[in-house]
């Protein structure tokens, strides 16, 4: 996994021609400009990691779904896109979906051989649906999570808390130098 100073930076690299797209069409509403700046961020963070986690690759590809999102990671990723847009992840998909159908039947077999006692199958069952419910959430708010077998959901979300991190860290940085740059122009009148 990468130092998350270098994620910063590389971050800050994709955002910012990201933002540059964004600047070079002038005839946007306050709305459109918060949509596309949120999906700069979010197609810089994803390359950053340059295609190695599902996570990001999933958002690279909601994000090049509609012609607006297109443009941004087009310029964010360069030549990047063309190879990044090669690797889909349908095969991904249904080997996860095996995996995790069969851990389902080994777990249903395991449970048929063992006859615990009431409280216990009680307890079992209530902490399976907490963990399925919880787990279902998990899956709705990690891009591409809803394709993954709960190992990988695990490994996804950390490294996509991790990401989501440094974007917030790069992002503050950026509005306080933007604030301290405002100051000093107020000043000056």
């Amino acid at each position: 996994m990468r130092s998350p100073s270098s994620l910063r930076q590389e971050f800050l690299k994709k955002w910012i021609l990201g933002l540059q797209v964004c600047n070079s069409s002038k005839n946007m509403n306050v709305f459109e400009r918060k949509k596309a700046i949120k999906l700069s961020a979010d197609v810089a963070m994803a390359s950053a990691r340059n295609g190695k986690t599902c996570w990001s690759r999933a958002l690279i590809v909601n994000a090049s779904r509609n012609d607006n999102g297109k443009e941004f990671v087009e310029k964010i990723l360069g030549s990047d896109y063309e190879r990044q847009n090669k690797n889909s992840t349908m095969n991904r998909r249904t080997r996860c979906r095996k995996i995790l159908k069969r851990s389902c039947t080994t777990i249903r077999k395991a449970m048929k051989r063992s006859t615990p006692s009431r409280p216990k199958v009680f307890a079992f069952s209530v902490a399976k649906k907490m963990i399925k419910k919880r787990t279902q959430l998990l899956k709705s708010v990690v891009p591409g999570g809803e394709f993954m077998d709960e190992v990988s959901l695990i490994e996804e979300t950390l490294d996509y808390i991790i990401s989501l991190r440094a974007q917030i860290d790069v992002m503050k940085s950026f509005a306080n130098a933007t604030e301290i740059e405002n100051r000093k122009k107020d000043r000056q009148w």
